[in-house]
């Protein structure tokens, strides 16, 4: 065979590129399912999966009970363990996904069932959606042995209602949108191993990466902010606590973050926590605790406060332990509830990076093809 093969074969009459047949994806999809449960492997990796998030769950919560035993808050360490638990099962996944998709369509290719398919009055769209299912429909297999440990958590914490469902629901479809970028990788590239590890690289950026980036670029975006600090004077002999505070201005280098933001607003993980609905409102308390008594809720209040960038009050003036918030403090989490979630902001960067891999695997499966990679099997 030939390096390289034109295929000047014209579709069959009706096919279509993008015209999309319920029937035909319903079809690859059920061909995509048997496959995985005719392999034991998968079958052994959801074994291996489920006792994996068991066995931390338990630990977890051990570990939990623990510390609640030595007079640890019960709000915040409660709920730590649902926090935890949702996003050990979204790191697993992430993993555990493009092996899913990564291979889907160069591994065809290469055993020579692809050609067949795309000889058939079956659409391209028809294959790549069907495939697409197929693996996302395997992912959600692992997802669902994980629920019992989620549902667990969520019943030993202090979660809001509808946090369960609520993240249950975003981790299903950032699975769904890492098995759309492994297939379109599987589409673009000849070679199973680099579609796997571009797959790999890619889930790196949007998770790792993109905190290296934000911490990197901090420094860069930098500039001299003018800061109202309000500190004590003189403090209370016994109790500690001030007595007297007054204002003083500083002038120090911030970073900007209402610039680079959108760094962390592509992170899975900060997706999960600003989708998560949240115990209460930082705004609507009056104890100077500007975070949220949940894990989930601090990431979210804590990337939101960094989109509105940094701050020009800081409150050093411990007046009691139930201290009302300066006016200025009040208006800055005003601010940062006022700007909204960000979690839409992150799953439309993602829908447009799965829905562009979607259209080069759908573009690269198509025929006449053109050009193929060398080595590449037809049939």
């Amino acid at each position: 065979m030939t390096d390289t093969l034109l295929i000047r074969n014209e579709p069959k009459a009706g096919r279509g590129t993008w015209r999309l047949s319920w029937r035909g994806v319903r079809l690859i999809t059920e061909l995509e399912l048997k496959q995985r449960l005719r392999s034991t492997k998968w079958k052994w990796a959801l074994v291996t999966f489920g006792a994996i998030v068991g066995v931390v769950t338990l630990l977890l919560s051990g570990a939990v009970n623990a510390l609640l035993g030595f007079g640890a808050g019960s709000d915040a360490s409660s709920d730590i363990l649902f926090g935890v638990v949702v996003f050990f099962v979204l790191g697993l996944g992430l993993l555990v996904s493009p092996t899913l998709s990564a291979t889907s369509i160069n591994g065809d290719s290469k055993e020579g069932t692809l050609a067949p398919l795309q000889a058939t009055a079956l659409s391209s769209i028809d294959i790549v959606i069907g495939k697409l299912i197929g693996a996302w429909a395997a992912s959600l297999a692992f997802l669902v042995v994980a629920l019992p440990f989620i549902v667990f958590s969520y019943f030993e914490s202090n979660a809001p209602a509808f946090a369960m469902l609520t993240t249950v629901i975003v981790l299903a479809i950032e699975l769904l949108v890492v098995c759309a970028i492994g297939l379109g990788w599987s589409a673009i590239t000849a070679r199973t191993p680099a579609s796997a590890v571009l797959t790999y690289v890619t889930v790196a950026f949007l998770t790792v990466i993109s905190l290296i980036l934000f911490g990197l670029s901090m420094p860069l975006m930098s500039k001299d902010t003018t800061t109202r600090t309000y500190e004590g004077v003189t403090y209370d002999e016994v109790t500690g606590y001030a007595t007297k505070c007054q204002y003083s201005e500083y002038t120090y280098s911030q970073p900007q973050t209402q610039r680079t933001w959108w760094l962390l607003a592509m992170n899975p993980f900060v997706i999960v926590a600003d989708a998560a609905p949240s115990v209460d409102d930082p705004t609507t308390r009056t104890d100077g605790y500007t975070g949220n008594q949940t894990m989930l809720g601090t990431i979210k209040y804590g990337v939101r406060q960094l989109r509105l960038g940094p701050t020009t009050l800081q409150n050093y003036c411990e007046t009691g332990p139930n201290k009302d918030l300066l006016p200025e403090e009040v208006r800055r989490l005003n601010e940062v509830s006022d700007l909204g979630p960000i979690w839409p902001y992150g799953l439309a960067f993602h829908a447009l990076l799965a829905g562009g891999a979607l259209w080069l695997a759908v573009r690269r499966v198509d025929v006449p093809h053109g050009k193929l990679a060398s080595g590449t099997r037809v049939a």
